[in-house]
């Protein structure tokens, strides 16, 4: 049974968790409108380094990743491709402007979900179709052995699940008797579970959940990449996931784990959304402060490299000015030599890690 069927039966209670997350999430979106009268120059530079964040990490997060050098380029840019890797790279982008452009304009439906699957996966051979052979998710260990993790819903019921699972929502969504940001996060659930297509099954669930976000009225994800928060806090992400997974086949999984999670997620975007709005003044500005929000997800000590993989779109030499700036405050340190020398941060500079 799916979480949308469960939840189409009963919804008794919420984990006071997850409405703490509903409480301060409904808080945010009321200061959203705030924050986006401020300058367009500011929302430009948030929602263009966004752009690439999004398109990187999901990417990353699959296995997926392409010369630092060429990110901007690949993004932006109108250049020949140079292999398979770019062209996901590129293909994630289209489908993010596509969903930033229109919004709420586009219904979730089985051919949004082809379309986002056929934008994403780019020139291959089963792009924006469902899968034609069954297909487990499976764990593989360093020494060779492995284990089925998960197993999905046979290539042969994928369509029908499929239409169910949009039907419910659809119907959910009507009749508004589950908060809407749960529902969105159970209709996530639902569709991994599912797993509908041969590949790129994550990366189609993290744009509809940008979709879905506009449904909702949360524009945040325009601004602070979803993508980017979720490739951070995967640990956890993997975790709950295999949580509220287990069992779903047979009507006894606890979606809640995974619901907290992503809307925990949300939060932290929203926070962020805010931090850095009320920070940026100028383009310049806006990129030394994604560079320190960067510095404070890092661990105590990182490279050069580190820093730099956290900041696609943040050329090297801003990235360094940066940190020499932090290293005159005393902020930070450098204990090497070389380009693949350790810094860290001091006493002075170490503010808590978030999320």
């Amino acid at each position: 049974m799916t979480t949308l069927t469960l939840f189409s039966r009963t919804l008794q209670s919420i984990p006071t968790s997850v409405s703490w997350y509903l409480a301060d999430l409904g808080e945010s979106r009321g200061k959203q409108e705030l924050f986006t009268r401020r300058s367009p120059q500011r929302l430009k530079t948030l929602r263009e380094h966004a752009l690439i964040e999004s398109a990187v990490s999901s990417n990353r997060i699959e296995g997926v990743e392409i010369d630092r050098s060429r990110v901007a380029t690949v993004v932006f840019g109108k250049p020949p491709l140079r292999d398979r890797d770019e062209e996901e790279v590129r293909g994630y982008r289209q489908a993010l402007t596509w969903i930033h452009d229109r919004g709420a304009k586009i219904p979730i439906s089985e051919e949004t979900i082809l379309q986002l699957h056929r934008m994403s996966r780019g020139d291959i051979w089963d792009a924006g179709k469902y899968k034609d052979k069954d297909g487990d998710i499976i764990e593989r260990f360093p020494d060779g052995r492995s284990r089925t993790r998960f197993k999905t819903v046979r290539a042969k019921d994928t369509p029908a699940f499929m239409k169910n699972l949009v039907d419910l929502y659809a119907a959910a969504v009507r009749e508004r008797r589950v908060p809407p940001l749960v529902l969105m996060a159970a209709f996530n659930l639902d569709f991994l579970c599912i797993h509908p297509f041969r590949d790129g099954n994550g990366r189609v669930s993290r744009l509809l959940l940008l979709l879905q976000c506009c449904h909702q009225g949360f524009e945040v994800g325009r601004y602070i990449s979803l993508e980017r928060l979720i490739e951070q806090n995967k640990d956890r992400y993997y975790e709950t996931l295999q949580e509220s997974s287990q069992g779903w086949h047979g009507d006894k999984h606890n979606p809640w784990p995974y619901i907290g999670c992503l809307l925990s997620i949300l939060k932290m975007a929203c926070k962020e959304f805010e931090e850095r709005l009320g920070q940026v003044k100028s383009p310049r500005g806006a990129k030394t402060d994604l560079v320190q929000t960067a510095l404070r997800n890092l661990s105590a000590e990182f490279t050069l490299a580190d820093l730099e993989r956290a900041c696609p779109g943040v050329s090297r030499d801003m990235v360094r000015r940066v940190l020499r700036d932090l290293q005159s405050l005393g902020e930070v340190e450098c204990v090497g030599r070389g380009p693949g020398a350790k810094w860290r941060r001091t006493k002075r500079g170490n503010t808590p890690k978030r999320g």
